[in-house]
């Protein structure tokens, strides 16, 4: 009977053919991107156009542009900060302790995306009646934003969470004498970094560009004064829109330049638990 032998490897032919360079993408997917980038950067050309360049300049110093800004900018910030709070321990106590209820949990987060914003705002002035000095403030909206973000935020999460063993995680840092606190802190968020900056980024992209409810609030966040500008000079606003848009891009692309940075920086594909001696970490 003949033996049947096998050429050896070449690992050199092995790497470039699994190096990024070695690869290539289809012509169809080179299409698609081109199409993309015609349709998304022919209009942004257009609107730069018409504004001009001189309009920016303009436009920073029109009357509540700062303000408008500065309160839109601290609505991400505090919206943010309620969201994770509130959505993190959450979900991972589901996971852990109630699986059963992550249908449940996954209807009621998609409300805010079935009921009409109209119809919430309305719901929140009424019972905001009770609290003159909340209805009065702007960070009245924070919590209306809260729940606009909950479906994008927890989804996120319940990604993230759902490709880490999280039962064995969390048993092995109890093991080494870890409390709940330390492995909320040290185990679980460090290896859910992804999805915590995927829920940061569409949080502070919807806060960022949410008109709706702030109006209806009688509030000038940045997107209101856009339109309200609208009425008084078009190139302004075309300006005002374009500048947002580019401070929408610049402040996502600081979150995740952060998050990349702090992943690379915990050595990506390792879990630490940590005892009352030393850390142990464990290769995934």
């Amino acid at each position: 009977m003949a033996a049947l032998t096998r050429a050896p490897r070449d690992p050199h032919r092995a790497a470039r053919a699994g190096s990024p360079r070695g690869r290539s993408l289809p012509g169809w997917r080179w299409a698609v991107l081109l199409v993309a980038a015609v349709y998304f950067l022919v209009p942004l050309a257009g609107a730069l156009r018409f504004a001009g360049f001189s309009a920016f300049g303009g436009v920073i110093d029109q009357p509540g542009f700062t303000a408008a800004l500065w309160l839109s900018v601290r609505l991400a910030v505090v919206t943010t900060a309620i969201t994770l709070l509130l959505m993190v321990p959450t979900t991972i106590y589901v996971h852990l302790r109630l699986p059963r209820l992550r249908r449940v949990l996954d209807s009621v987060t998609i409300l805010p995306i079935v009921i009409p914003p109209v119809v919430l705002i309305i719901g929140v002035l009424r019972v905001s009646k009770a609290a003159p000095a909340l209805q009065s403030s702007p960070y009245l909206l924070a919590l209306e934003y809260v729940v606009l973000a909950m479906p994008f935020a927890y989804r996120s999460i319940d990604a993230g969470l759902r490709a880490l063993d999280l039962k064995t995680l969390t048993e092995a840092a109890g093991s080494l004498g870890a409390g709940w606190t330390a492995t909320l802190l040290r185990v679980i968020l460090p290896n859910l970094t992804t999805a915590l900056l995927s829920a940061t980024v569409l949080t502070v992209a919807l806060v960022l560009g949410e008109y709706t409810m702030a109006t209806l609030d009688l509030f000038t966040t940045f997107p209101v004064w856009i339109v309200t500008n609208d009425q008084v000079s078009a190139q302004g606003s075309v300006a005002a829109s374009l500048l947002a848009l580019f401070v929408t891009w610049l402040v996502l692309l600081l979150i995740t330049l952060a998050g990349s940075r702090y992943s690379r920086r915990r050595g990506g594909g390792e879990v630490t638990l940590f005892t009352a001696a030393a850390p142990q970490t464990i290769g995934n």
